[in-house]
């Protein structure tokens, strides 16, 4: 019993005071700091999804028309709804790779710390981290792109899940927005992976609003009062239809006459619709469109053309003509009839010189 207590006295208690008491201190900091920066990332993220302007308490006093959500909805005609999904979509996105970027950083730092407390030689560590990094930046600068164009893409809200794009090649529905890469889907059904870093314009038709552009020949026996009238009962008959009044956001313009042509003038009417709506009045304004011209005894301008038709040579033409005179005679003459007829009528040289004398 007394050698325990002996021996217990003569333990070094100074060891507790040395690296366990920093790896534990390192360990409590680097947690503290991640959830102190954590916290930050979702003030950051919760801003960028609500999109407010001015306090909460305005909206929460029944003044939400002077958020800035109200006053996107207003501006480009998009339900609210559906621009605070796009915001929370943009802001879990964001807030997922700070957190990630955070959390990495944090801990590597923490390790190389703990290992310096453990009085490990970190220099060698450190040039081999140094060397690695100028190796990865040298082999993964196409993937760091990537992740940056895709974060600006996301945080500026270029585009977002169900918009139609155009990236180039890539034109259609957008399926998935991630930081890497963007998935298209085309009008044939194709499936594009785009990366972010190879993205150097877009082209968003659904953000805000759009318009239906037509341009429709008409010939020149329609005059133009005649199809603004026209044009108003396409209105009238289109705003029936609830699903096609909701789509238009103005009645149509008549921009004027587009191009002439010998046929026809090309007259421009522009209609403005929500997002993605602006094919299904297109289609609409041009059938209707047919059954006012009928109603008002109008046309739309054809293109006139004229056929200019040549006579085969000699040669080629030889051999037909032996078959179609034994099998179904034509009735013209051939070439070597016309010639034979021609000479018989012109007079020889011998009858007149009797005439003559």
């Amino acid at each position: 019993m007394e050698s325990t207590v002996q021996a217990a006295s003569d333990f070094d208690w100074s060891f507790l005071l040395g690296a366990p008491l920093q790896i534990t201190v390192i360990v409590i900091m680097a947690f503290v700091v991640n959830l102190i920066v954590r916290y930050f990332i979702r003030r950051f993220t919760t801003a960028v999804a609500k999109g407010t302007v001015g306090s909460e308490k305005a909206e929460g006093a029944g003044l939400a028309k002077f958020s800035a959500t109200a006053l996107e909805a207003q501006r480009t005609g998009v339900d609210q709804q559906t621009i605070k999904e796009r915001r929370a979509q943009r802001a879990k996105t964001v807030g997922r790779m700070l957190s990630s970027v955070t959390t990495i950083l944090i801990s590597v730092i923490a390790a190389l710390m703990i290992l310096d407390a453990l009085n490990f030689n970190i220099a060698p560590i450190l040039a081999s981290a140094g060397i690695a990094g100028v190796a990865i930046a040298f082999g993964a600068q196409e993937l760091v792109r990537d992740y940056l164009s895709g974060f600006f893409i996301v945080i500026e809200d270029q585009y977002g899940i169900g918009d139609t794009v155009d990236l180039g090649e890539a034109v259609g529905e957008v399926e998935d927005v991630g930081l890497r890469r963007t998935q298209v889907r085309d009008l044939t059904g194709t499936l594009w992976h785009v990366r972010n870093g190879e993205i150097l314009r877009v082209g968003n038709l659904s953000q805000g609003w759009a318009r239906a552009v037509l341009d429709i020949p008409i010939d020149y026996r329609t005059s133009m009062d005649e199809y603004r009238e026209m044009t108003a009962d396409i209105t009238r008959t289109l705003r029936k239809d609830p699903e096609l009044s909701s789509a238009m956001l103005e009645d149509p313009e008549i921009a004027g006459v587009q191009s002439l042509s010998g046929s026809h003038r090309v007259i421009r009417t522009m209609v403005k619709t929500k997002p993605n709506l602006q094919w299904m009045v297109e289609r609409a304004f041009r059938a209707e469109l047919m059954t006012q011209l009928a109603k008002h005894g109008g046309q739309i301008g054809m293109v006139q053309e004229t056929v200019l038709r040549t006579l085969p040579t000699k040669e080629a033409a030889v051999a037909p003509a032996a078959a179609a005179d034994s099998e179904n005679p034509s009735p013209l003459p051939g070439d070597q009839e016309i010639r034979s007829t021609a000479q018989e009528d012109s007079p020889s040289e011998g009858t007149t010189d009797d005439a003559d004398s």
